[in-house]
Order: C-alpha cells, then sequence, then structure tokens
C-alpha cells in the first residue's frame, strides 16, 4: 500500500490538467498552482490516502492481514513526501512553480535542466529495469532471492540523478556568470538567465535584458564562452501604446506577465472592419502577441513556443484570448 501510495501522489499534483476543461486560458493560469504548492500538497496527498482506503475496503476481506492494519497518518505523510518531489522536480526546469500559493504568486524555477530531459528519464528507467533483468538472470541460473529486488538500482538512480543536478548547477552558474560579465551593444545588463539543451550539459541558451532590448545567445560554460558561434541576436523593448495596455490589462495579459520572466508584447494593426474582415465574422482591430523569451530558443525560430495572443475591437475592447492553440471568445 506504501509503494502504491507514493507512486500515485507523485503523480497526482497534475491533476490540475482538469482545469483545462473551462478553458485554455483557466487551464494556464491554474497550471502548476495550487496542487503543486505547500498547503495545496495536503488535500491531494488526503484524496490519494482516501483513494487508497476506498481500495482497502473494496478488497478488504481478501488481502486485510489483521495482524498489519494500515497506518494511515504514516501512508499520508509518504504521500505528502511524494508530492514534494513532483514540485522539486518541476522546480528544476525553467517553467517554474509556486510553492507558496496562495499567499505568494510567485514563481521559482532553478533553470538547470530541460522541461523533458532524456538523461533523467534514462538514469531513472534503468533504474526501474535493472532489476528486472538481473531477476530472469536470478532465474535462469536457480539463484535464491536474498530480499526485495531493486534496492541498489534505486540508491544507484536517485545518486545519479543527484549527481547531475549537481553538474547542471555548476555549469549554470559559470553561464550565467559569463553573461553578467559582458557588454551588449555597449549596454550593461539589468539581468540575465541561462536555459538548459538535451543533452549537453555545457551548452546553454541565454537571455540579457538591458534598458532598451533584450540579449538572446549562446553560451558555452565550459569554457566559459559567450555567443561561441555568433549567435547574439536582439530585441528591442516595443514602446507601450493604448492596445498593448489594453491587453495586458485583460485576463489573459494579467497571467501571462505574472508567469512570463522575459516578456515581449507586440501590437500588428488590422483594418478593422474590411471585407475579408467581416467575412471571417471577426471585428478584431488589433492583434498583441504575449511572447515570453525564455523559450525563445533559437532552433525553434518561427515557432511562438508557449506565447499567447490578445484580439482586441477599435475601442480596445477584448474580442478573444488564445493560449497555445487555443482560443477562448
Amino acid at each position: 500500500m506504501a509503494t502504491a501510495t507514493v507512486t500515485l501522489a507523485a503523480e497526482a499534483p497534475d491533476i490540475d490538467v482538469l482545469s483545462r476543461f473551462k478553458g485554455p486560458v483557466f487551464g494556464f493560469a491554474h497550471h502548476r498552482g495550487f496542487t503543486h504548492s505547500f498547503l495545496g500538497l495536503f488535500l491531494v496527498s488526503g484524496v490519494v490516502v482516501f483513494l487508497m482506503y476506498l481500495f482497502w475496503l473494496a478488497r478488504g476481506r481478501k488481502t486485510n492481514n489483521p495482524d498489519l492494519p494500515p497506518k494511515w497518518g504514516l501512508l499520508f505523510l509518504f504521500a505528502y513526501i511524494a508530492g514534494l518531489t513532483h514540485i522539486l522536480l518541476d522546480f528544476t526546469n525553467n517553467y517554474g512553480v509556486r510553492p507558496f500559493w496562495p499567499f505568494s504568486e510567485k514563481w521559482y524555477s532553478w533553470d538547470i535542466v530541460f522541461i523533458v530531459e532524456p538523461v533523467l528519464l534514462l538514469v531513472l528507467s534503468l533504474g526501474l529495469l535493472m532489476p528486472v533483468l538481473f531477476s530472469l538472470v536470478n532465474q535462469e541460473i536457480g539463484a535464491k532471492s536474498r530480499g526485495p529486488q531493486g534496492r541498489f538500482s534505486a540508491i544507484v538512480a536517485l545518486i545519479s540523478v543527484v549527481a547531475l543536478w549537481g553538474i547542471r548547477d555548476y555549469e549554470h552558474r559559470r553561464a550565467v556568470n559569463a553573461l553578467e560579465a559582458r557588454l551588449y551593444q555597449n549596454a550593461d545588463p539589468i539581468r540575465a538567465s541561462a536555459y538548459p539543451y538535451w543533452w549537453n550539459p555545457f551548452r546553454w541558451y541565454g537571455v540579457v535584458e538591458t534598458h532598451d532590448f533584450y540579449a538572446s545567445t549562446g553560451v558555452d560554460s565550459l569554457l566559459p564562452e559567450v555567443d561561441p558561434e555568433g549567435s547574439l541576436r536582439i530585441r528591442y523593448k516595443p514602446p507601450e501604446t493604448p492596445a498593448s495596455l489594453s491587453a495586458k490589462r485583460s485576463y489573459l495579459g494579467r497571467v501571462y506577465l505574472d508567469w512570463a520572466k522575459y516578456p515581449i508584447v507586440e501590437v500588428e494593426t488590422r483594418e478593422n472592419g474590411s471585407e475579408s474582415d467581416n467575412a471571417g465574422g471577426g471585428n478584431a482591430a488589433y492583434i498583441v502577441r504575449f511572447e515570453d523569451l525564455r523559450f525563445a530558443y533559437p532552433e525553434l525560430a518561427g515557432r511562438a513556443t508557449l506565447s499567447a495572443t490578445v484580439e482586441l475591437d477599435r475601442n480596445l475592447n477584448v474580442v478573444s484570448e488564445t493560449w497555445g492553440s487555443r482560443t477562448s471568445k
């Protein structure tokens, strides 16, 4: 029961995906929110243990051992610890978490591993598969089992994860220091961040903010060296307009700017009332696009990853809000 409880509780915080049924913007606003907070884990852990209790009742007559009654308080503790590991893993990537919600909406991120990290998946998969292979070998040669299988593999896998985090953290700090140590078009950096790639722990995507613009570039933390391949790109901060200010005050605009770390907000003006516009049934005079440069990797040029769009009419009223590929009217 402890194994089942921990396994379920480690995944349970992602139940927030159900919020997407209320719309893409609502789902975005509540992603990694309450269920990924220290307070919310009490409720999530309680739900998991309650499900285990129902399972225990349903199967009780066949499987219950009167000499080994379930310790529900201990199972709840296990569930909460498993939930904390979920928050920790989400904290290591550059999307971030809000662990102190609802007392604080501040996002925290370690920025040391990619959102889907192949090395971690490989290490943990081997930690699961190797005991199975050893068990098959032992059966083939007739060796006797000396207790529960998999403890050694689990320990090695977890040590490997921590070691990978240590290497990534060290190289991440070297990359950030390299970004902060230089000028960009003779401008001092206000802040700088480095974001990881999939496999290479020494290659980073750097973003720097100055007073007038954002600079993005590749970083080799092994040297360390900024812009080793001439990849420096400059994105000037667009001027504020009535349309951009109205879009920022919209529901999606507020949620996006609360989450984004290096936001770019650009306005496209359309000829409102044209025949093509009316034929499509739309009446948007302004299209305001939100983009977070954290995810504007050079390899993704032309694809606005994790971007958002707010359409306004000529009176600056919100017509629609789009998060990803889904739109709310």
